[in-house]
């Protein structure tokens, strides 16, 4: 082979040898460019993981129902009838007289979480001074409950949406009214659960004795750290709740 020839070879070589590095290095990039993009995406989904399990409030609502596996005991809970004979009950859900049309209670029992108890009795103290006293409809309200009220009337301005839970499932909610120091009836406007705008805080429309008898409940109930809902005159949650959890105990009914 001549010289000319060989240098020709030569320089074929190589130009062939630089072409097939070219087409190899394309798949490598690629590879690399999809290892890095999918340590980004693993490390962002580690990220978001973290701050969900950072706050499980957020994976209540995702998934649509509270994590309820470790509150099935009355820890913290208290018998207000335990704590104070100046109460009277009218327990409706122990009853079939309820929107519920039947009874979803064992027995008519009022239990409270401890702070709410304590509050409930000084605002029952102050009413009693002035001639009345508190009957409570409904305290505490197992979260089974809640779901089955959902299901029948599905309206959050009156029923609590299960997905979040009801302040009455923590134990911090009280469905009220007011009677008598000797237990005479009082005139509040509608019955317990009614579910239109005459029970409304904001309704007027009510003889001067009847708003003069829910200012009094709400007033006094206000002074003692509860606050209301608009759409029901009888409903009052204890505002320091935000720590409490939802449960679904039952109570025993010895």
């Amino acid at each position: 082979m001549n010289k000319g020839k060989l240098i020709g070879l030569i320089f074929s070589i190589l130009i062939f040898g630089c072409n097939q590095a070219k087409i190899d290095t394309k798949p490598a990039e690629q590879t690399l460019a999809l290892l890095e993009r999918s340590k980004a995406l693993q490390l962002r989904g580690e990220k978001v993981e973290q701050s969900m399990l950072r706050n499980k409030d957020s994976l209540v609502i995702l998934n649509g129902k509270p994590d309820i596996r470790l509150n099935q005991n009355n820890k913290g809970f208290v018998n207000i009838e335990e704590l104070s004979d100046e109460f009277i009950l009218d327990m409706k859900y122990a009853t079939s007289d309820n929107f519920l049309k039947e009874k979803v209670y064992s027995c008519a029992k009022c239990y409270v979480r401890e702070e709410v108890a304590e509050a409930l009795i000084k605002a029952n103290n102050d009413l009693l001074v002035q001639g009345y006293r508190i009957k409570f409809f409904d305290c505490y309200r197992p979260y089974s409950v809640q779901k089955k009220m959902w299901k029948i009337f599905p309206n959050p301005g009156y029923v609590a949406d299960p997905k979040g839970g009801s302040i009455h499932n923590k134990g911090a909610a009280v469905d009220i009214t007011l009677v008598r120091s000797a237990g005479g009836r009082v005139d509040m406007g509608t019955d317990f659960d009614h579910f239109g705008k005459e029970a409304h805080h904001s309704y007027t429309k009510l003889s001067k004795a009847v708003i003069g008898h829910r200012k009094l409940l709400r007033e006094t109930m206000e002074k003692h750290g509860f606050k209301t809902i608009k759409t029901e005159w009888w409903h009052y949650n204890f505002k320091a709740r935000t720590n409490f959890k939802i449960s679904d105990f039952r109570w025993d009914c010895e």
